[in-house]
């Protein structure tokens, strides 16, 4: 598959078979490699795991190289903090566009690299909530955040992503913030290419900026996504009803994304690939997934268990529906027993 259509087309009719598996974590994979300061091209760039695309892109390669072979089908680029907000903490803001352009570059060759006319591996441009949420920690303007996010999607776009994911989300604020800015560089590009979204709900059962995961859904609806889901934060069991909620609600496609459960007192995640598969099983018997993955603490293991797992089983069919949801913090449905609505 050459072409930008022909990919979207077969990623398409990919999660219209089966359930598609996400690859797995890159900061905790990193973490495990006991890269110096040199690693990152110095002292000032230590802890910037997007350089590493840059100085590093055999240990870029070497994670997808295990994702892959765990059988993975969908790897995230290298940019999860690729914007100028983030890379700004490093003196990096004015190398958005070198630093995201390596990243495509190495996921691009990984993929085709295991790509087979049966199991064709897509690549998703990432982009995390930044270092900046409008309703928790202020600091940055709605346009300003538009503006973050159009720089780096625009990039990702160019450098021939496949689909697009705004990840991590801790605020609904950002997530359209980034929605907007996503879709004013494809607009100028002249191109549409599928949007994702993935949210973190905390220990609190909200996301951080206080809405529930159906105050999320509600708020979502007319976004157009290719699909809206949950990672990191906690284990799956925890996610549970959260799912649940999200399943019956949403017209999208939905994903989840765990970690390895919650680290313990020394920042170890001790869920098992066999747990983490028998918990999302559950899920997917339920009929409530169409992508799943891991996300911190996760190893190729886990994500070679989530394969097997997701073999042979149906994904969700997204259904319409003609419910009257609103949101602000928490959900609000009008029905027939609750008029007036005020």
């Amino acid at each position: 598959m050459d072409s930008r259509n022909e990919r979207t087309t077969a990623l398409q009719a990919a999660l219209a078979e089966r359930i598609l598996v996400f690859d797995g974590p890159q900061g905790t994979y990193l973490q495990t490699r006991d890269l110096s300061a040199a690693d990152f091209g110095g002292a000032e760039y230590e802890g910037c795991p997007e350089q590493l695309s840059i100085t590093r892109p055999d240990v870029i390669t070497d994670m997808y190289r295990g994702y892959l072979e765990a059988g993975a089908d969908l790897i995230e680029t290298n940019t999860f903090g690729g914007m100028s907000i983030v890379l700004a903490e490093y003196g990096l803001q004015d190398r958005v566009r070198e630093i995201n352009e390596a990243a495509v570059r190495i996921a691009r060759e990984s993929a085709a690299a295991y790509s087979t006319p049966g199991k064709p591996r897509f690549v998703i441009g990432t982009l995390g909530p930044t270092t900046k949420a409008i309703s928790v920690t202020g600091g940055i303007t709605f346009d300003g955040l538009i503006a973050t996010y159009a720089e780096q999607a625009r990039v990702l776009a160019e450098c021939g992503v496949d689909a697009l994911i705004l990840e991590t989300q801790q605020d609904t604020r950002n997530i359209k913030a980034g929605l907007i800015g996503i879709r004013r560089s494809l607009a100028e590009l002249g191109f549409e290419l599928p949007i994702m979204v993935s949210a973190t709900i905390e220990q609190t059962g909200t996301m951080l900026a206080g809405q529930s995961t159906e105050a999320l859904a509600a708020s979502l609806m007319s976004a157009d996504l290719l699909s809206l889901g949950l990672n990191c934060s906690t284990g799956p069991e925890f996610m549970t009803d959260h799912l649940r909620s999200l399943a019956a609600l949403t017209e999208f496609r939905t994903s989840c994304m765990p970690n390895a459960g919650l680290p313990d007192e020394d920042g170890v995640y001790c869920e098992s690939p066999q747990q983490i598969a028998s918990v999302l099983e559950r899920f997917a018997d339920q009929g409530w997934l169409n992508i799943v993955g891991g996300c911190c603490g996760t190893t190729p293991e886990h994500i070679r268990m989530l394969v097997e797992m997701v073999d042979g089983k149906k994904p969700r069919l997204p259904v319409r529906h003609a419910r009257a949801l609103y949101s602000g913090i928490d959900l609000v449905e009008a029905d027939e027993d609750d008029r007036p609505l005020i």
